[in-house]
């Protein structure tokens, strides 16, 4: 399978694709354009951006196309072993989840655009790229010669999105032989001593604690605009993350980090520790699942958890970061009627919206409170014995390693097998019904010295409280995973001396 893309008038913002598809023995195939992407849970419909479309034999013969549903097409072969399918996609939106290009800057998803053959989405696929003279390719498929990638199916092929430009700024690093690279595009000057110091740091973090890490690289793009911005979409082994506006200093970089350690713990949770619902992915319509409250909780509440514990966050940095969640549950969504687990569900339907006042809860903000307060359940149990991270490793050992399906239930024997009990409060409380989370909060937070206060006027203050044994607890909850070797020692000591 081969894609051709290329941009002949960079202002009209379309790409210009063509689709081989070889070894045809068929009277007719069909071909199909995703109807939304891996990381969003939402019909994205993105066939209503390509102009214009039509399937012609290799000497240029036109040949039957016929549209079955929104996104798919059947193609009339007419005895032809190959097939050519040539079309325009307008690509004017920089998201995180979107494809852009102008006179500097090509950035593409191909989920977006790249359509499958049906009953062929698991063969190698070959993109070669009509750039300009001088553009870099920040990717992370791997190279198959000049401005050419290849992906050994459509699953990775669309699970890799692109920046190429002639302006790209990079820096790499390494931790436990995995090597990483920080793409940056924008009209900035990045402090990469201080970047390379606190990124390696929380993905040594992250490796240490899973014990391994899924990839031989892994790729952070990053689109830096002008205007605000903030969204990040995770990927197999890459993220692509837009942030602004560029001249916030500090605010920029605080959401770098942020963003960056959150998608780098979905290498593991969501593109490896996968609900069974989404393994495979069907293209073609809602995949639903009751489990993103794990996928998007558990990872928001460790992204940032593994900042504080490698040392980039300080315990004011992480406390403030932990209200910002209090507050968005609290004062938009305490009194919702759905559980966790109904909103996980009917993120196709809304997830991504305002929505009506008191439906939903998000399964990122309540979704990090309640894996706080079972990580804070199982240490208080056990001493820190055991601890989310336990119910983490297991997960990845069972599922994400040999890359199998988990489902709600496979979850729930997980956790109770590392709380030794039955644990029945916790799913009826926080993840099963609408019931308030206040009072089961303030009860983990005050093993770690914590205290959260709702006030009538619906403000979220969470207080740090003035208590020896539970700054005990709270010093062993945020403590490093990590045993450094001697070159990384030596790494830590060069970077206190900046």
């Amino acid at each position: 399978m081969l894609y051709h893309i290329s941009v002949p008038d960079p202002q009209t913002r379309f790409l210009d694709i063509t689709y081989t598809i070889p070894e045809i023995n068929s009277e007719q195939i069909e071909i199909q354009l995703p109807a939304w992407r891996p990381g969003r849970y939402e019909l994205q419909n993105f066939a209503k951006n390509i102009q214009f479309i039509e399937a012609t034999s290799p000497a240029g013969h036109k040949l039957a196309l016929h549209k079955v549903t929104k996104d798919r097409w059947r193609v009339g072969t007419a005895g032809q072993n190959e097939v050519r399918i040539h079309y325009t996609y307008y690509a004017s939106i920089q998201n995180a989840g979107s494809s852009y290009v102008d006179e500097e800057l090509w950035y593409l998803n191909f989920i977006n655009f790249c359509m499958y053959t049906e009953g062929r989405i698991s063969e190698p696929y070959r993109v070669e790229l009509d750039l300009p003279d001088g553009y870099q390719i920040a990717c992370g498929l791997p190279p198959a010669g000049k401005n050419t990638l290849s992906a050994r199916d459509f699953y990775q092929l669309v699970d890799s999105p692109m920046l190429a430009s002639e302006t790209l700024q990079k820096c790499e690093y390494e931790v436990r032989g995995i090597q990483f690279k920080i793409w940056m595009h924008g009209n900035l000057k990045p402090n990469w001593r201080r970047i390379e110091r606190d990124f390696r740091r929380f993905s040594r973090e992250q490796i240490g604690m899973i014990g391994e890490f899924p990839e031989k690289d892994y790729h952070f793009l990053n689109l830096i605009l002008p205007n605000a911005f903030y969204h990040g979409v995770e990927h197999q082994n890459s993220t692509m993350i837009v942030l602004g506006p560029d001249d916030e200093g500090e605010g920029l970089y605080s959401d770098l980090l942020g963003v960056s350690s959150h998608e780098l713990f979905h290498a593991w949770n969501i593109i490896r520790i996968r609900p069974a619902e989404l393994l495979p992915y069907d293209f073609t319509k809602e995949n639903y699942f009751q489990t993103c409250f794990v996928a998007e909780g558990c990872t928001t509440y460790y992204g940032d958890l593994f900042l504080r514990r490698a040392g980039v966050f300080n315990d004011d940095a992480y406390v403030k970061e932990l209200q910002v969640y209090m507050k968005r549950h609290f004062e938009s969504s305490a009194h919702a009627a759905q559980s966790l687990a109904e909103s996980s569900f009917d993120l196709w339907l809304d997830g991504y919206e305002k929505g009506i006042p008191n439906r939903k809860v998000s399964v990122y903000h309540k979704g990090a409170l309640v894996a706080l307060i079972l990580d804070l359940y199982l240490r208080k149990k056990t001493n820190h014995a055991q601890s989310l991270d336990d119910v983490m490793r297991l997960l990845w050992v069972r599922f994400g390693k040999p890359f199998v399906g988990y489902t709600l239930e496979d979850y729930i024997s997980i956790v109770e097998e590392v709380a030794g009990e039955s644990l029945e409060w916790y799913w009826n409380e926080c993840i099963f019904s609408a019931t308030p989370l206040e009072d089961r909060l303030n009860e983990a937070l005050a093993f770690v010295g914590l205290q959260m206060s709702v006030f009538s006027n619906g403000n979220v203050q969470l207080n740090v409280l003035d208590d020896f044994k539970a700054q005990v607890q709270r010093e062993k909850w945020l403590e490093t995973v990590q045993v450094l070797t001697i070159e990384e020692e030596e790494l830590e000591d060069g970077d206190e001396e900046e």
